[in-house]
């Protein structure tokens, strides 16, 4: 395929994939926003391989097969509970290619470079290979800290801001070395240095980040593999390369920006630290301890006695896989003529947009989910919220405790309602480690059990 071919490829790739993140920014167009993107990587897979000679096709095509057949392996076994720790995971793909690829370009060029270009190409190499780094080890703790295999608690060692600075400099210093030498030995040197000074760099920043900033986390390491991503666009000269990584990039950031706002976190102090650094909020330390425990029959009366009901979804209800019972039973709900709907937080669960991809699967509408923004005027008119496996989305101390560490977080203002049922296991915090004066407030029953269970339970009452 000529080269002139292989660019309007390129470009209609861009498209669809344009195309693709504007389907998905919908729920009722998401399932089209997904066909664009397959269909531009399949187009830019078949023009990557129509331009390269007979000998590297062999290769592409293997390494293809590999990477398609690891790819299948993996989706077929992972649930949806673990599909944050699996995005983190594919990130770190991304961030170990971006380092491959880039001591690959520096070894062995594809063109010969001189003057000034030389020195940029150094440069995109050099910026290169550091984004990769931090992503690769970033996204790697995060994956561990999101599967519980890490303590999802931040790591506040003393001096860790200096710390980072002081790796940032070296870095720069490194980087200075490498521009300036025209030894390769010397400046392999400069690149293994600085890769492993980047490397603990992206552990020690994520591990220092609390376990209720994972979803913004996931979000960030999503721009930063975009941008590691563009960088070897530039260094192999491959347009498509360059705007697929501006766009993961820059949307990562946008998404990532939201989610800050949402939580009303500034981006600087979620790369700096997280929640989580305390485990109690004064406000329940203070408070009565005693909660108010409910059964499955008392429930299934108020929910036949309710004109209305919000129902707020939450990791717990991943973890137990209720989405389908919670679907069934608003079925039977809005057939008695209750107004059901849904109250989703911007960071429920652990990933963005979580709760909606579960809903969506069990066939719940998607006219009836609605975000914190759109409903949480509607609280106080509402006759029975069910909160089902959500702690840190609903907590009041956010709004009631100055002194929480989660003071200022917008949240679902639940306790508002006339009602609230609360579906946990047991009196657990959040995934923040702060504690929730909800369960403790007059207007708030505890029904305590695994939440698929107490689901199924609640709508066997409801037909009978």
């Amino acid at each position: 395929m000529s080269t002139g071919l292989v660019s309007v490829a390129y470009v209609v790739a861009s498209v669809l994939f344009i195309l693709s993140l504007g389907g998905l920014s919908h729920q009722e167009s998401a399932r089209r926003g997904n066909l664009y993107g397959v269909a531009g990587i399949v187009l830019a897979l078949a023009a990557t391989l129509a331009s390269v000679s007979s000998d590297g096709v062999i290769a592409i095509v293997v390494a293809v097969l590999l990477g398609a057949s690891v790819g299948i392996a993996i989706a077929n076994k992972v649930e949806m509970t673990q599909m944050p720790q699996l995005v983190a995971l594919l990130h770190s793909f991304v961030g170990l290619a971006a380092v491959l690829v880039g001591f690959a370009g520096y070894i062995e060029p594809l063109t010969d470079t001189t003057g000034t270009e030389h020195t940029i190409k150094l440069v995109e190499v050099f910026v290169g290979i550091f984004i990769g780094a931090i992503t690769f080890t970033g996204s790697l703790v995060a994956c561990g800290k999101l599967d519980g295999r890490i303590d999802s608690k931040a790591l506040t060692l003393p001096g860790r801001h200096l710390m980072n600075l002081a790796a940032v400099i070296v870095s720069v210093l490194l980087g200075a070395w490498f521009l300036g030498t025209d030894s390769l030995a010397l400046g392999l040197i400069a690149l293994v240095l600085m890769t492993v000074i980047a490397s603990v760099l992206g552990i020690h920043l994520i591990m220092a980040i609390g376990g209720a900033d994972m979803p913004v986390v996931v979000s960030m390491l999503n721009s930063y593999s975009g941008w590691a991503a563009a960088s070897i666009g530039f260094m192999l000269g491959n347009d498509l390369l360059i705007v697929t990584g501006a766009l993961v990039g820059s949307s990562g950031a946008i998404l990532s920006y939201i989610m800050c706002k949402a939580m009303n976190r500034s981006f600087i102090s979620v790369i700096l630290g997280g929640f989580g650094q305390t485990s109690s909020s004064s406000a329940v330390a203070d408070a009565d301890q005693s909660v108010h425990e409910t059964s499955v029959d008392e429930v299934c009366e108020e929910l036949r006695n309710a004109q209305s009901v919000i129902i707020v979804p939450g990791y717990g209800m991943a973890v137990a896989q209720a989405q389908s019972g919670v679907s069934d039973m608003t079925k039977l709900l809005r057939e008695r003529g209750v107004n059901v709907r849904f109250g989703i937080h911007p960071v429920a669960g652990r990933l963005p947009g979580h709760m909606n991809v579960l809903l969506a699967e069990a066939h719940v509408p998607y006219d009836i989910v609605l975000e914190m923004d759109e409903i949480n005027e509607d609280f106080p008119d509402t006759d029975v919220v069910l909160v089902i496996g959500a702690n840190d989305t609903v907590n009041p101390a956010a709004a009631e405790d100055p002194g929480s560490p989660i003071a200022g977080m917008p949240v679902l203002e639940v306790w508002k309602a006339h009602q609230v049922v609360v579906l946990k296991r047991g009196m657990a915090t959040g995934y923040s480690g702060v504690e929730n004066p909800l369960f403790f407030k007059d207007n708030a029953r505890m029904l305590f059990g695994d939440a698929k269970d107490s689901i199924d339970k609640l709508v066997s009452g409801l037909r009978a």
